[in-house]
C-alpha cells in the first residue's frame, strides 16, 4: 500500500460508503486526498479525523452538477499538493431512494430524471474533464468510474439505470483519449453492497453482498502499479448477480 505515497487522490461522493472508505485507505497509504461531496460536515470531519492519524487531507463541498464547483475542486487539489494522480468518481445515487419518491416511471417527475442524470453521469464527466490538464501536467494518472449492476441489467429507476450504463462508455472513451498522456480509465460495477442494510436483500450468485472492503481492495489494485495494464475496460465485482437469469 506504500505504492501511493507522495500521490494525490480527489473522491467525489466521499461522505459516506466506499467513498468515505477509499478515501481513508488512500490516506493511509500515503496519498494526499482531497474529499468532495455536497454534505460538507461529513467530509470535514473525515478529513479532520485522516490528519489527526498523521495524513494529508483537504474537504471542499462540491455539487458535482455545477462545473464551475468541480473545476475549483481540481484546482484546489492541484494547488495544495502540486499534483493530480487520482481520481475516483464516487457521487451518484438514485434519484427515488434519495428523495424518498416511489411513483411510477411513467408519472415520475422530470426534475428527479433530470437529477439523475446530471449526478450520475454529468457529475463524473465534468470531473474527468476538470482533472485532464491536471493529470497530463503531473504525467499521467487513473480515473475510476463507479458503474452499477442495475446500468447491466436495467432497472425501475429508469434514469439511474440509464446514466450509470453510460460509465462504460465514459470510460472506454477516456481511456483512448488519455493513453497518449499516460491516463488509464477503468470502470468498476459494483452489486449489492453493505453500505445500506436493503441491500443485504438482492440476490447473488454467492448468497450474499459484497462488504465495503472487498471493492475498496478492488479499486486500489486498479489504481495501483499492479495494476498498470487495465485500462478502458469495465469490471463486475457483483458476486455473480448478473448471471441470476440465467438460473
Amino acid at each position: 500500500m506504500s505504492t501511493f505515497k507522495g500521490k494525490t487522490a480527489i473522491v467525489s461522493g466521499a461522505a459516506l460508503g466506499m467513498g468515505n472508505l477509499i478515501a481513508r485507505r488512500l490516506a493511509r497509504a500515503g496519498a494526499n486526498v482531497l474529499l468532495t461531496d455536497v454534505d460538507r460536515a461529513r467530509i470535514q470531519a473525515t478529513a479532520r479525523e485522516i490528519r489527526a492519524a498523521g495524513g494529508a487531507a483537504r474537504a471542499l463541498r462540491v455539487d458535482v452538477r455545477q462545473y464551475a464547483e468541480v473545476e475549483r475542486a481540481a484546482a484546489l487539489a492541484h494547488k495544495t499538493f502540486g499534483r493530480v494522480d487520482l481520481l475516483l468518481n464516487f457521487c451518484g445515487g438514485s434519484p427515488s431512494r434519495v428523495f424518498g419518491r416511489s411513483e411510477p416511471f411513467a408519472q415520475r417527475d422530470p426534475a428527479l430524471l433530470e437529477w439523475g442524470i446530471d449526478v450520475n453521469l454529468r457529475g463524473p464527466l465534468y470531473f474527468c474533464r476538470a482533472v485532464f490538464p491536471r493529470m497530463i501536467e503531473s504525467g499521467g494518472g487513473v480515473i475510476v468510474n463507479i458503474g452499477s449492476i442495475d446500468g447491466v441489467t436495467g432497472s425501475g429507476a429508469v434514469e439511474y439505470s440509464a446514466a450509470k450504463s453510460g460509465m462504460d462508455g465514459l470510460t472506454k472513451s477516456l481511456a483512448i483519449v488519455g493513453a497518449p498522456h499516460g491516463i488509464r480509465a477503468v470502470c468498476v460495477v459494483p452489486g449489492p453492497v453493505l453500505t445500506r442494510p436493503a441491500l443485504a436483500k438482492m440476490k447473488t450468485l454467492l448468497g450474499r453482498a459484497a462488504e465495503p472492503r472487498e471493492l475498496v481492495d478492488f479499486i486500489l489494485y486498479l489504481c495501483s502499479g499492479k495494476g498498470a495494464f487495465v485500462n478502458g475496460s469495465c469490471h463486475l465485482v457483483d458476486g455473480g448477480r448478473a448471471c441470476l437469469a440465467g438460473v
